[in-house]
């Protein structure tokens, strides 16, 4: 009789041993993660069984009840910043893992179309939806959005995003108004906005703003043409070179070429620098200006004759700087 349970606590014993170890092998086995997941709202055992579905991972049908113990999983896109590790690591990297967060630049100088675009196609988004919101919902289009890193979790819809972004624009270009231009109204404030984004397309650097202001400035008291190319890389056309053939073509509003003054609406995303330069303009005789190639700043004159020496001095073989007359 003895021997006969003594039999049967070896048995247990052996299960119970047999059972654990697969229990830790099953445990330890390398998960290749891949290190952002999507992660539906819901049970853990929902869960499991879309990552199972959608990624290929190996779990059972006891992991939920592991998963648990290890806390609440948030839902959406998680950050879980490890590629391979055991599945113990990974039910416990998944439970605290947080939302993915997003960095999404846009710079001064960029438009607001090539800006949306990139963001519609990395994030694959709706470009007509934000592009919409916008429309409807911030008083001017271009140039309202401000330069900024904004963070945005990963996963967000369109209209969380544009909310985000303009909540932060409206907050900026309220402050702008009040603290230096005395609440001035919208439409002289888009005026603003507007001569900045030229002075944004211009300058090769900071230091170059307040003068291009005054250039500005110095050719409309005089009914000149601005003839700027810069005015002319709104849109979709935020990179493209500017040739003869095009200001030929181009009958849109932005070409100061064929147009008196300033654009009727800004061409681009604005800096805080261009509009303080727009607002302050360095008062000078200076008319023209141009880059020489290789050169990262503009010579100014106050005269096409000697605008015209400093291209002839400077051996420049780009036509475009010849234009500005």
């Amino acid at each position: 009789m003895r021997a006969k349970m003594a039999f049967i606590v070896f048995v247990i014993i052996d299960i119970i041993l047999i059972l654990s170890l697969g229990v830790i092998n099953d445990l330890t086995q390398i998960i290749h993660n891949k290190k952002v997941v999507f992660v539906p709202k819901g049970s853990a055992k929902k869960i499991i069984t879309y990552l199972n579905k959608t990624y290929g991972y190996n779990l059972n049908l006891f992991d939920p009840y592991i998963l648990v113990k290890f806390g609440k999983v948030n839902h959406g896109y998680l950050d879980l910043n490890v590629s391979s590790i055991s599945k113990i690591d990974f039910l416990k990297a998944l439970a605290r893992a947080k939302p993915k967060i997003l960095n999404i630049t846009l710079i001064p100088g960029e438009t607001t179309y090539i800006f949306l675009k990139n963001l519609s196609n990395d994030e694959n988004l709706s470009y007509e939806k934000m592009d919409t919101y916008l429309k409807n919902h911030a008083p001017f289009y271009e140039g309202f959005l401000v330069p900024n890193t904004y963070k945005i979790t990963k996963g967000s819809s369109e209209e969380d995003i544009m909310k985000k972004l303009l909540a932060y624009s409206f907050k900026f270009h309220n402050k702008v108004r009040k603290d230096f231009l005395n609440d001035a109204n919208l439409t002289t404030y888009k005026k603003i906005i507007t001569k900045a984004s030229v002075i944004q397309k211009e300058a090769a650097s900071i230091k170059e703003m307040g003068l291009i202001s005054g250039v500005i400035d110095n050719r409309i008291s005089k009914n000149m043409k601005l003839q700027m190319d810069g005015t002319l890389n709104y849109g979709k056309y935020s990179h493209q070179k500017i040739t003869s053939q095009r200001i030929k073509e181009d009958k849109s509003e932005f070409n100061t070429y064929i147009h008196e003054g300033l654009p009727k609406s800004p061409v681009c995303a604005v800096s805080v620098d261009a509009i303080m330069a727009a607002i302050n303009p360095i008062k000078s005789e200076y008319l023209y200006f141009f880059k020489p190639k290789n050169q990262n700043s503009h010579i100014f004159s106050k005269t096409y004759e000697k605008h015209y020496q400093h291209i002839l001095d400077s051996n420049s073989s780009d036509k475009n700087i010849t234009r500005q007359k």
